[in-house]
């Protein structure tokens, strides 16, 4: 094998190189023909008439004309304050103008009266010069700051009201102190607050500290409100949600009190509810008719409250109902039609009672048409011969 390969490589040894023959047109031809190639060739082709044409005539936008604009980006606009309760509740957001009873028109505001009480008139202020009254109050003396010493302890879910080793009561260290001046008196709890930063800053601020304002415990910063509510002077309720008719489809929120609870699952609810926030003298009922229908829910619920020293003010759904370690019950509700001739004609009423009977409660949730009313309203009360006082000074012991 090895002598046949040196013989081969001998034989080739010295010979000339072998011709280079001319190139060949047909076998390029050859070449174009596959698609690869084909597709490649022109594509250069196009490229070079470009560039030839350019190369010629010129760039064909040579001669338009150009121009350079700066773009800025607006400034993100600065958020809007928000208003307060005399800046979100005028006439014009209330529709005040309306005609609001029979009684003829006020010589001396030129609005329509209520006949024998009171209309949504006052003082000038409102835009399109259309009278307002009830401006947003200065705070009156501000209550002590919550939790007073000894009132308090602490719970699984927050701070609880006690009665005091020395017998004082939340019922009565958290109430707004009041001196009757023999006039007949009446109260009013306006409700559902600490949901709605607009309508509770209305509330606290332009109604009367004798005004008792009801907190909602689901409320973000409860506390904070609470304590402001006091700042300005208003004692305050909290809300217990409790069963209604067709619950659970008609729900009052987390913890509801239920009707079939035993007295451990009373207890757990209420001490989460009642942990919320301190301050607050007393509760009242979020709905809650089928729960205060029953015998041994009610026992269990009052029982609570008279061994924490905390009143009831219930919207008079529970008006037979006793306990608790004080007790009142709402004459009416004002605001279950909410417009402004309704809900006049029901304080009124309201106040109609009082002079009747002596004394008496309503209740109402904080519609800013609510507000509104119950703050012109009770601008003229004294001078018609009615004393406003806090819910808390129409409560009752029992035996007492």
């Amino acid at each position: 094998m090895f002598a046949k390969r040196q013989s081969a490589l001998a034989a080739t040894a010295g010979a000339p190189p072998a011709p280079r023959g001319k190139p060949s047109f047909a076998r390029l031809g050859q070449q174009l023909k596959k698609p690869p190639v084909a597709v490649a060739a022109a594509g250069l082709a196009m490229l070079g008439a470009v560039a030839l044409f350019i190369t010629v005539l010129g760039d064909p936008r040579a001669g338009a004309p150009e121009r350079t604009v700066a773009l800025k980006r607006p400034a993100a606009a600065a958020p809007a304050a928000v208003p307060t309760g005399m800046e979100a509740f005028t006439v014009d957001s209330l529709g005040l103008h309306q005609d609001l009873s029979a009684g003829g028109i006020d010589p001396a505001t030129g609005l329509p009266m209520v006949a024998g009480a009171v209309a949504l008139g006052g003082d000038q202020g409102a835009a399109g010069g259309i009278a307002v009254s009830a401006p947003r109050l200065s705070p009156s003396a501000p209550l002590p700051a919550a939790p007073i010493a000894g009132l308090a302890q602490p719970g699984p879910d927050g701070v609880l009201p006690v009665i005091a080793p020395d017998g004082r009561t939340p019922a009565q260290a958290y109430a707004r102190p009041y001196r009757p001046n023999g006039q007949p008196r009446v109260a009013l709890v306006v409700g559902g607050l600490g949901l709605n930063a607009v309508t509770t800053r209305a509330a606290i601020e332009r109604l009367p500290a004798e005004v008792t304002l009801s907190f909602v415990p689901y409320a973000e910063g409860l506390q904070g409100w609470i304590d402001l509510a006091r700042a300005h002077g208003h004692e305050v309720l909290l809300e217990m949600p409790m069963e209604p008719a067709g619950y659970p489809d008609n729900d009052p929120g987390p913890q509801t009190l239920l009707a079939r609870d035993s007295a451990q699952d009373m207890q757990q609810k209420m001490q989460w509810l009642l942990g919320r926030a301190t301050g607050y003298f007393g509760v009242t009922n979020y709905l809650g008719d089928r729960f205060v229908a029953s015998d041994s829910a009610m026992n269990a619920f009052t029982s609570q409250l008279r061994q924490r020293g905390l009143a009831f003010v219930d919207d008079g759904s529970a008006r037979r109902r006793g306990g608790a370690w004080s007790r009142t019950s709402a004459h009416l509700i004002v605001d279950e039609t909410q417009t402004p001739a309704a809900i006049v004609a029901q304080l009124n009423a309201l106040e109609a009672a009082a002079k009747s009977s002596g004394q008496a409660l309503g209740t109402g949730f904080s519609y800013p048409v609510t507000v509104e009313a119950a703050a012109r309203w009770s601008a003229g009360l004294s001078a018609r011969g009615v004393q406003l006082a806090p819910a808390s000074a129409l409560t009752t012991r029992a035996g007492r």
